[in-house]
């Protein structure tokens, strides 16, 4: 594949189909490239997003597909294994390379790569992730309300999602299994609101395989404590490799919740002409924050390369017989007509 893109988005989950479609109603040429993994997969429904209460997640994801293309927008099935930057007379490209040898140019990257979710090493919270083990009050709270809820403490931030669910529930136990001790301020937090603490390490999450539910906690010793939820705090791994040609190296979150890529609010990355929008740059950061920042990246994005084609073209006023200005013209042109441009079919 010999043809280019004015950006190429890496990732087709809310934030980067979003922010293709901002960039496709720009008329740009923009291609999504989706490893089809979104984070979100193992929910049943999208919560917190105005407008799409309860929507599947991947019902959500093929409407924005539909309008992507709607726009003239491509979105591609594939994953990228690697980038490059790649001079040209007119100027640094980024040469995306995917899995299965496909290779393309892009004028700018947007990476809006999902997470993996890595969650404590306890027998049977992975077979229930997504359903009746939980990790956001936000994302999953309203389910989980007025039952029996377990938080499996695994680092720093387990009393702060105690006190979090405990405003949906009555019912809340902290298992103490791996955090930190909890301070005494953290005690009388925790002590105020209802929440008994547990000590000990758990061995595993008793599961009803009939009636298809959680029932209990298991610690180490034996003892078992009735629970309904289990409430996790999973560390968030980027799926990033690719970045590392660029000199882009995954940073830990200051809240011990995993891995992110920092960019400015605006999207910004570190490295000209990439920018980041998502879980990728914000861990925390639920569909609706997602999607918005993927809207508020490819205006930027868009702003970026008009100023870039205007700078082109004033040099080229002035100086109307550069070889140099008029090849850079009609690459202009050539990009900004997107349906020119199938790229990666």
């Amino acid at each position: 594949m010999h043809e280019m893109y004015d950006v190429v988005v890496v990732g087709g989950g809310a934030a980067g189909l979003n922010g293709a479609l901002q960039l496709a109603r720009s008329r740009r040429s923009v291609a999504v490239i989706d490893a089809g993994a979104p984070r979100n997969a193992p929910a049943e429904g999208v919560h917190g997003l105005l407008g799409r209460e309860g929507m599947p997640p991947g019902e959500l994801l093929e409407r924005g597909r539909a309008e992507v293309r709607g726009y003239g927008g491509r979105v591609v099935s594939g994953e990228v294994a690697g980038v490059r930057r790649v001079r040209q007379a007119s100027g640094e490209r980024f040469e995306v390379e995917l899995a299965d040898g496909r290779r393309t140019l892009a004028r700018r990257l947007l990476v809006t790569i999902g997470l993996v979710d890595e969650l404590p090493d306890v027998a049977g919270l992975r077979e229930r992730w997504g359903r009746d083990v939980i990790h956001c009050p936000y994302c999953h709270g309203w389910e989980a309300r007025d039952r029996a809820i377990g938080v499996i403490g695994s680092g720093p931030m387990a009393a702060h999602q105690a006190l979090l669910f405990s405003q949906l529930s009555a019912d809340v136990t902290l298992f103490a299994h791996t955090m930190p001790a909890l301070t005494d301020e953290q005690w009388d937090r925790v002590a105020a609101r209802g929440i008994d603490v547990v000590e000990g390490r758990v061995a595993r999450i008793e599961i009803d395989a009939a009636a298809d539910r959680i029932t209990g906690v298991r610690l180490v010793g034996g003892k078992v404590f009735a629970r309904e939820v289990i409430v996790v705090a999973p560390r968030a791994a980027l799926r990033a490799e690719f970045l590392r040609g660029l000199g882009l190296q995954p940073q830990q979150h200051e809240s011990g919740m995993g891995e992110y890529l920092p960019a400015d609010p605006a999207g910004r990355s570190e490295v000209p002409g990439v920018w980041f929008a998502g879980n990728v740059a914000d861990p925390s950061a639920q569909v609706g924050a997602a999607a918005a920042a993927g809207a508020t990246a490819g205006a930027q994005i868009n702003f970026d390369l008009v100023m870039e084609e205007t700078n082109a073209a004033v040099a080229a006023r002035n100086d109307p017989f550069s070889a140099a200005s008029e090849a850079r013209v009609n690459e202009l042109a050539a990009v900004a007509a997107p349906e020119r441009h199938h790229g990666l079919g």
